[in-house]
């Protein structure tokens, strides 16, 4: 199970800061959230999603990963 964390605009998006799910790679959670959480799907696609601190191709597998992290785009400097 890998622990998704959500900040800012995507933590309101999904009505939550995190929580646990089991999807087996990042393109299978992204899709995931993205049909069970309309306003999540809709800034999805913007946001930087990170797998251990880390950016990953939709295809990387989720076993054994700690967190995923969904970052919206951020303004200011």
């Amino acid at each position: 199970m890998t622990r998704v964390r959500y900040f800012a605009a995507a933590a309101e998006a999904a009505g939550r800061a995190e929580e646990d799910r089991t999807e087996a790679t990042l393109g299978e959670l992204r899709a995931a959230l993205a049909a069970e959480y309309a306003g999540l799907g809709g800034i999805l696609p913007r946001c930087a999603v990170l797998v251990d601190g880390e950016r990953r191709d939709d295809d990387a597998p989720l076993a054994g990963a700690q967190h995923v992290d969904v970052l919206p785009p951020f303004a200011g400097g």
